[in-house]
């Protein structure tokens, strides 16, 4: 058995450390200082990662690999199979019609202007996605009617993708605090309420930065009431719904009385009319119809996305993810790494769930083309148009996640979180960068918290500070970095006509990332030092 050393070079936790950070370092490197494709700043990641988990930390090859392949393995299913079906479900949408009805039913309801569009869609619609889908599809759906409301696409997709960290928390109902509950052993319950305390101010101030960084402070000015009450209601309901009813309906029901609200109130409200932002005449027109194309009432935009939540509520309230659900011990791998970190053989089981959460997506596009009488033409065009922008992200997914199996089973993922723990009296401020490392490496906050959750609860435990804050941090920050990560961005880009310039994204969005996770930090310094 392969005992993960923590110190591997020199007897030096620094340079142990950088080594171990090294693959992180060329991706982002390569993506934002050189703009690379994300796939080939995965790639060199991934060649520097390989190098040093075989020289260094001496992993041995046959390891290594099988650690890279469950990874990849894993990162089709669940993972791009989720973000895959919601594509499907996306061009259904578009084939049939109902994306451009639900562009021209915003259009008819909202303001005309670009500002409270961006509010409602870009953070209370790509919330309600995130609550059932995630995986970036919240990001390449929502990028996707903002571009078609006139905004460049740049801006759109980077701005998605900074409001999609206050929702990811709570994300796929609730299953990264189900995870961190059981890797750590402390109630859900109270994970999912303080997660929902420490993310409480974030929803509320996302509204006001987006805004802020989009049109500058005269906007804030106009806007503060409806950025008020759609980052309170979002907030405000998240607190009271994952203290006093259920985590696994925080976001679904936060992000849907956020839309709803919203919405109502820009019925009595609306700021004043400003030239500046009122959206393009060539924008405020239905597609021209192909010929029989369907031309039928704008409410039936709501369509794929009401089928889709109702679905993904009725599928997890009957465990039908359950059915045929197959745990498959990693050959070769299972069992035969030592945690040396937790004094502990590394389980390898990859959970083979044919009725997953993306089958719900798929059965939910497959009902959404029935109840909007999609034809066998508009059918295949979706699956074919799904595969042309998946196919590069499924590439790029697998590298990342090919990545973080290789560093968490030889051990470099363990050195830097037993270097960032050894910060002493400063833990509680850098503690939310473990999380931001591990969802920059897995793009997804459930593996981050599998990763690092135990770590966070073993230093408070050293420190004699508060397991459960420490717990819920990893979570909390590990949100901040889901707008950097490569797997996110390549998602978010594939419905856009961004492919290959994720470096772009990635250095547009990343000093965001960066001092929103310096924010949440300060949240829990507050919250260990002064409240308790």
């Amino acid at each position: 058995m392969f005992a993960q050393p923590l110190v591997p070079f020199g007897n030096s936790l620094v340079l142990s450390f950088l080594l171990a950070a090294s693959p992180i370092f060329v991706t982002l490197i390569m993506m934002g200082v050189l703009r690379r494709p994300a796939w080939q700043a995965t790639l060199g990641g991934l060649i520097i990662g390989l190098v040093m988990a075989v020289t260094v930390w001496k992993l041995p090859v046959s390891l290594a690999f099988a650690s890279i392949t469950n990874g990849m393995v894993f990162s089709f299913l669940p993972v791009m199979w989720i973000a895959l079906s919601a594509l499907f479900l996306f061009n259904i949408a578009t084939q049939t019609g109902r994306f451009d009805a639900f562009r021209m039913w915003i259009i008819k309801h909202l303001p005309n202007d670009r500002r409270v569009m961006l509010v409602v869609l870009g953070f209370c619609f790509s919330a309600a996605l995130e609550g059932v889908a995630g995986f970036g599809t919240p990001v390449a759906i929502t990028s996707a009617l903002l571009i078609m409301l006139g905004f460049p696409a740049l801006e759109a997709l980077t701005y998605v993708l900074i409001f999609n960290s206050a929702p990811v928390a709570f994300g796929g109902l609730g299953i990264p605090i189900t995870v961190l509950s059981s890797i750590t052993g402390l109630p859900a319950p109270v994970l999912g309420s303080t997660i929902g305390l420490q993310l409480a101010p974030f929803a509320c101030l996302i509204p006001f930065y987006v805004v802020a960084l989009y049109a500058g402070w005269r906007s804030i000015k106009q806007l503060w009431p409806v950025l008020l009450v759609a980052g309170g209601s979002f907030a405000l309901t998240m607190v009271l719904v994952s203290t006093y009813i259920s985590y696994n309906l925080s976001n679904v029901l936060s992000s849907s009385v956020s839309l709803v609200v919203t919405i109502l109130f820009l019925k009595v409200w609306s700021p004043a009319p400003d030239a500046a932002y009122a959206i393009d005449a060539a924008h405020l027109t239905q597609a021209p119809a192909k010929a029989g194309a369907w031309q039928g009432p704008h409410w039936q935009g709501w369509i794929p996305w009401i089928v889709v939540i109702l679905v993904v509520i009725v599928w997890d309230t009957l465990h039908l993810s359950k059915i045929g659900a197959t745990p498959v011990h990693w050959p070769g791998l299972d069992k035969q790494v030592f945690i040396s970190l937790y004094q502990k053989p590394y389980a390898a089981i990859w959970n083979f769930e044919p009725l997953g959460t993306g089958t719900a997506i798929f059965v939910s596009a497959i009902l959404t083309a029935l109840l909007t009488g999609a034809s066998a033409k508009q059918f295949s065009a979706a699956l074919v148009t799904t595969a042309k922008q998946g196919w590069l992200a499924v590439i790029t997914v697998a590298l990342t996640i090919g990545l973080a199996f290789l560093m968490n089973y030889s051990g470099m993922t363990y050195t830097l979180g037993y270097g960032v723990a050894s910060t002493g009296v400063l833990f509680p401020l850098v503690s939310v960068f473990l999380g931001w490392i591990a969802v920059f490496l897995t793009g997804s906050d459930t593996s981050g918290n599998a990763l690092f959750g135990n770590l966070q609860v073993a230093a408070a435990h050293q420190l004699s500070l508060d397991p459960v804050l420490f717990a819920s941090a990893n979570s909390a920050g590990g949100v901040m970095g889901k707008m950097i990560s490569p797997q996110n961005i390549t998602t978010g880009v594939a419905v856009t006509s961004l492919k290959g310039q994720e470096g772009v994204v990635l250095a547009r969005t990343f000093k965001h990332s960066i001092f929103l996770t310096l924010l949440m930090g300060l949240v829990v310094v507050f919250q260990q030092y002064v409240l308790r």
